[in-house]
């Protein structure tokens, strides 16, 4: 079968919830995939962030194959030998004194939300039901109906109301506005330390360090979102380390598993995630053994090959060479590490499309967007090849 053939089945018999570039995976090795067609792709996204370790890490697989011949599932109901593992690693790695491991980056966002909400009845003494949490306009955590409920995509909400109660709006990097909002009813306050889907949205420097110090003169609890902008991506282990802060929950996933199976996680101190009682939150494949495996194996690739070190340097890098690309549709070039946003006058669709066709896989985001995210470790070789052919592009659509 050829790219049209899998592509005619897809938009027969699947949901048409996405707006896939028109190639077609079959394999994929470091920072390359291959198409069912033979060509090959320098991959430019990542998967969200969620192979920062590179695609098939053989020491991730090595992990995978291994635990998966033992035993992959045994639900809470019973202890596993690999969840403590991964539980030491956790603290180890970021000095968080506990986690709460969960699937995907969605189901950890909502376990934060319903410890943020127990704390704020249970320790802050706050009314029931009467809990809010403040979010960040242009925000994205999520799809759920609770996480919706608190976007301001009016094509994440079009369709899926009545939403869900309790949650209040600020300008992003508006501290002003934030202080406005707290009031003696806020139990947390949940932020990107820098915005994704907003378009690679980088806050002014200290805004997370000031709206650390306005959730504590506050008691409210100080949470960032660190799915795709952690574990390296942004240029250092986790984004908020740029402005020195130490949040309260700290929300993880993508990376976490390097590709190879969903895998999130909350990290917090033991009295905000002490808040939950046996039989208060759970999921059957949260922690699951094989889960646990990969991520230790994960994360042990993310410091061996001192990955968050590389993103920095090379982020640099990429981000120097964007800038000295000559186009008069480019309006800005913006990031922290290895996770840029070239910023366009124009819509970026035609040019992701264009990009494909010069063997570079990247995404639009925020319609003016282009993201460039390759997996951490892309070399600066591989940036320089990329690049002539980005500039390439940039000058055959002026």
């Amino acid at each position: 079968m050829k790219t049209q053939d899998y592509i005619s089945l897809e938009e027969r018999y699947g949901a048409h919830n996405y707006r896939p570039l028109d190639v077609v995976i079959h394999k994929a090795k470091g920072v390359w995939v291959t198409d069912v067609d033979g060509k090959k792709y320098l991959d430019c996204l990542a998967a969200y962030s969620a192979v920062n370790q590179g695609h098939c890490h053989p020491e991730i697989h090595k992990a995978f194959t291994a635990q998966a011949k033992k035993v992959t599932l045994t639900s809470r109901a019973f202890r596993n030998d690999q969840l403590p593992l991964l539980y030491k690693m956790l603290h180890d790695l970021t000095g968080y004194e506990a986690a709460l491991p969960m699937n995907t980056g969605a189901e950890a966002v909502e376990t934060a939300i319903k410890a943020a909400r127990k704390w704020g009845y249970t320790v802050k003494g706050i009314p029931e039901n009467k809990a809010e949490i403040i979010c960040a306009a242009d925000n994205f955590h999520g799809r759920t109906t609770t996480i919706i409920s608190f976007s301001t995509d009016a094509q994440y909400r079009n369709g899926f109301g009545p939403f869900t109660p309790g949650f209040t709006l600020v300008r992003y990097g508006d501290i002003d506005e934030l202080r406005r909002a707290i009031n003696k009813n806020t139990a947390a306050f949940l932020v990107e330390p820098i915005q994704g889907e907003a378009g690679i949205i980088v806050p002014p420097e200290g805004y997370l360090r000031e709206a650390e110090r306005l959730c504590k003169e506050n008691n409210v609890l100080f949470m960032v979102d660190e799915i795709q902008s952690g574990l390296g991506r942004s240029g250092k282990l986790f984004a908020f380390q740029y402005d020195n802060v130490h949040p309260d929950m700290v929300i993880i996933g993508k990376a976490l598993a390097g590709g190879f199976y969903p895998v999130s996680a909350v990290l917090s101190s033991r009295e905000i995630l002490g808040v939950f009682t046996p039989g208060d939150h759970g999921s059957t494949f949260g922690g699951n053994p094989l889960a646990a495996a990969v991520a230790c194996a994960a994360l042990n690739v993310l410091v061996k090959e001192k990955l968050a070190e590389r993103s920095f340097t090379l982020g640099a890098y990429f981000i120097k060479k964007l800038r000295s690309i000559k186009s008069p549709h480019v309006k800005e070039v913006r990031g922290k590490g290895l996770w840029i946003g070239l910023v366009l006058d124009t819509k970026a669709r035609p040019y992701c499309e264009a990009l494909m066709k010069e063997h570079i896989l990247c995404k639009e985001t925020h319609d003016s967007v282009i993201r460039f995210a390759p997996p951490l470790i892309i070399t600066k070789k591989e940036i320089d090849w990329a690049c002539v052919r980005i500039a390439k592009v940039m000058r055959s659509m002026d």
